[in-house]
Formats: C-alpha cells, structure tokens, sequence
C-alpha cells in the first residue's frame, strides 16, 4: 500500500527542490546526482519518530529489478537519518523514472551486502571513497518489489 501521510520536505532546499523537479517530470529533471551525471531515483519513506512521509534521493543502483539503498552520508561517522526510518519500517516507495512502485527492504549482510556493495561502486565509485573515510561500516538495504 502506499505511503500516506503529512509530507515533510527535506529542510534542505537542494533536495527539496531536486524533490519536488524529480517528481514533477517523472526523472527527465534532476534525474542526476549534482554535476556527476549519475541517475538517482527518489525513496519515499515515513520517519520513525514524526510519522511523517519523507523522501530523498539516492544513487540508483539496480540489479534484476532490486535496488540498494546506500546509508552512506559522504561518509560521515553516524548513519543518516533515513536509516532509522528503514529500520523501523521497511516498507517504501521508489520511483525510478516515471515507473512508481511499492517495496520492502532488508538490511544486506555478509556475502550479500558485499555483492551489493561492489555493485554501488561500480555506480558511484565515490562510496568506496566515504567508505574509507568512516569507521563505520556503511549500511546497504535492498529494496524488491511488492
């Protein structure tokens, strides 16, 4: 079912913006991350304290019609806030161009994760950069279809 619910755009006025052009165009506009001409695709989620409907964009990584959702923050040293989002609950909604769907996500581990992991590289080979600039060990979600 999809996500309903008081939407909160992001405070920050490049993702809001990137948001709501995204959406607006189904992907032809600020379909990219910034300057790097790498696709992106928009996550629809519900904050697990506010219960409000949130949504960010995040590097498109897909393989047989799954995705991975990369908490890498730049590699700063706490996850994003979106992480505990998913942790709280899995369910989300992705839209990858003007295709729109429901999923479910699990937290990759082990093998897995690693799997996943080489492929978001090989989409945005700076994750391997963030990667090395925290201690932490940044999470990756896939994400399947309902």
């Amino acid at each position: 079912m999809p996500i309903e619910g008081e939407y909160e755009p992001s405070a920050w006025d490049w993702v809001r913006e990137q948001i709501e052009a995204y959406e607006r165009s189904d992907g032809r506009e600020a379909g990219t991350f910034a300057d790097t001409g790498l696709p992106v695709v928009v996550i629809t989620t519900r904050g697990n304290k506010s219960g409000k409907v949130r949504k960010m964009a995040l590097m498109r990584v897909e393989h047989d019609g799954e995705y991975a959702l990369v908490a890498s923050v730049g590699g700063m040293p706490k996850n994003p806030v979106w992480y505990n989002n998913l942790k709280a609950d899995p369910n989300v909604v992705i839209q990858d161009g003007a295709d729109r769907f429901e999923a479910v996500v699990r937290e990759a581990e082990g093998e897995e994760r690693s799997t996943w992991w080489k492929r978001a590289v090989a989409a945005y080979p700076d994750y391997e950069v963030y990667q090395q600039a925290t201690t932490r060990v940044i999470p990756v979600f896939v994400a399947s279809r309902r």
